[in-house]
């Protein structure tokens, strides 16, 4: 299994500014205020965290699960937490 990545760039939905974030191995984070506009933003429809659905790289759960089950980490199919 490949090593889980605990950093993803977050872009926000509203004014597409981009920030590095640190993600938890332990929880999902639903919010996440944008830095630069204020912006609220929670996931999308069938995600589980903000990571999921405006991170490069989607929450550690999810890479574990599509590791474990051979798929790459965006590849279609592999369904979020």
């Amino acid at each position: 299994m490949s090593a889980v990545v605990l950093e993803s760039v977050l872009s926000c939905p509203h004014c597409a500014f981009a920030s590095r974030e640190t993600m938890p191995l332990d929880a999902c984070r639903f919010f996440h205020e944008c830095p630069a506009c204020g912006t609220v933003f929670a996931p999308l429809p069938g995600d589980c965290c903000v990571f999921c659905s405006y991170g490069s790289v989607p929450c550690p759960p999810v890479q574990q699960r599509r590791a474990a089950a051979g798929l790459e980490a965006r590849e279609p199919g592999a369904a979020c937490c």
